[in-house]
């Protein structure tokens, strides 16, 4: 952890502990401290990807071992802890972030190998209503489409924050979160893999009534870069020169979500609107203003069907477009990945789902059209396919397929197929 994450957490405890110093040698704290809980969990993956325009496929086998540690709370208090390691068993891909630069004849598989700490926090209750933590943490916000943790990648997206958490006013569940460092997917060892940052996120959702919600936010992000960077970046992808990177991702965006459903007699029809605005902000010299809209409609029927259509638009100014660089992206447009960043000419996605659960299976399919938001051509289409099941309490098994065919150039056809085994304890 860095020294300015050490210092942010141990003011904020002493802090927070100060009203019981005296009692800081009670026995409570002991037994705080060793009734707390274990946890463990393996996940292995293989990952096959055949990409045009790479001399080879892509072929991972990945395996994450994580154990973590809850303690019990005392006067409020209470830690946690979790370390992962992630094993190569078949390296024939490329990590991605620079993890792995002698293989670039290979299409990337984000799952570079090595240990983190990744998750070490304090959490304290100041009341029935009011909760903070401070430390290394993940952050989920909403549907993860701006904040989020990449769940999907065995090295996760952490933060070095400070989060407040409060349902002191009616019916609202608010947040404030600042960030003082992002710990990305890349790992430590590589410039790409952390982001020094003053990032301060507010996110409130109020519940309208017993179906309905409604959440404004507003999520500015304030990357530190040094070097000059290029007056007008087109595309910055996430191995971009990592200043370039920060500046042109430093934004604000202001926008509001509402969520509710509707009960049709067979089933319910869950409802999503969300619009929000984007411009620069920190010390960033670009430029620009872009939108950003999504609505979708989803039937879950009562006999295990489930249908779905949206249509989800990132905009885009004078080729500068909308970037959701802390999003759980893999989410979002296509399990293929073609728009981990937003191109410059923004993105339309129109996209149909289909779920049904048979037996112990679940069963997903997923359709999209992109089209680039301003300007003309078609980006491409793909489709996505999986089944999962539990096996037991403890275990699960995933078979995921993502076939992306692309109308122009720059977006390759790029097919991808996994094998996923979790256990978890």
């Amino acid at each position: 952890m860095k020294r300015t994450t050490i210092g942010l957490v141990s003011a904020t405890a002493l802090l927070l502990a100060a009203p019981f110093a005296a009692a800081a040698d009670n026995d409570t704290l002991a037994s705080a401290i060793t009734s707390g809980k274990v946890g463990a969990s393996l996940r292995a993956r293989y990952e096959h990807v055949d990409e045009d325009g790479r001399p080879e496929d892509a072929d991972a086998l990945t395996a994450r071992v994580r154990l973590n540690y809850k303690t019990g709370s005392w006067r409020g208090f209470s830690a946690f802890g979790e370390f992962d390691h992630v094993f190569h068993i078949l390296d024939d891909f490329n990590s991605g972030g620079g993890t792995s630069p002698s293989r670039t004849q290979y299409p990337v598989v984000a799952d570079p190998e090595g240990s983190d700490l990744n998750q070490l926090y304090i959490d304290y209750a100041a009341s029935d209503v009011t909760w903070l933590r401070a430390g290394r943490q993940k952050i989920l916000l909403d549907n993860q489409r701006y904040v989020g943790h990449v769940g999907w990648r065995q090295n996760e997206q952490t933060y070095d924050a400070l989060r407040v958490n409060t349902t002191a006013i009616a019916k609202t569940t608010l947040q404030y979160v600042y960030i003082s460092n992002v710990r990305r997917i890349f790992g430590q060892d590589v410039t790409a893999g952390k982001d020094k940052t003053n990032h301060h996120l507010v996110n409130a959702k109020i519940a309208l009534n017993d179906s309905w919600s409604l959440v404004p936010y507003y999520y500015y992000l304030d990357y530190n870069f040094t070097a000059p960077v290029p007056p007008v970046p087109l595309e910055v992808p996430p191995w971009a020169p990592n200043d370039l990177r920060r500046a042109r991702n430093s934004t604000g965006t202001l926008g509001v979500r509402v969520a509710g459903g509707v009960d049709p007699g067979n089933g319910k029809i869950s409802l999503v609107g969300e619009f929000a605005t984007q411009s620069d902000a920190g010390d960033s010299p670009y430029s620009y203003d872009a939108d950003y809209l999504h609505v979708s409609a989803t039937w879950v029927l009562d006999n295990g069907l489930s249908l779905g259509l949206a249509y989800e638009s990132l905009g885009s100014d004078d080729g500068l477009s909308f970037q959701t660089p802390l999003a759980t992206l893999h989410a979002f447009q296509g399990w293929a990945d073609k728009f981990l960043t937003t191109p410059a000419g923004g993105i339309d996605d129109v996209y149909a789902t289909v779920k049904y659960k048979a037996g112990d299976w679940n069963l997903t399919g997923v359709y999209h059209d992109f089209q680039p938001e301003s300007g003309s051509g078609d980006y491409g289409t793909e489709f996505d396919v999986s089944a999962s099941r539990k096996l037991g309490e403890n275990y699960s098994i995933l078979f995921k397929g993502a076939f992306f065919s692309g109308d122009m150039l720059g977006f390759a056809d790029t097919n991808k197929f996994w094998i996923m085994f979790t256990a978890s304890y």
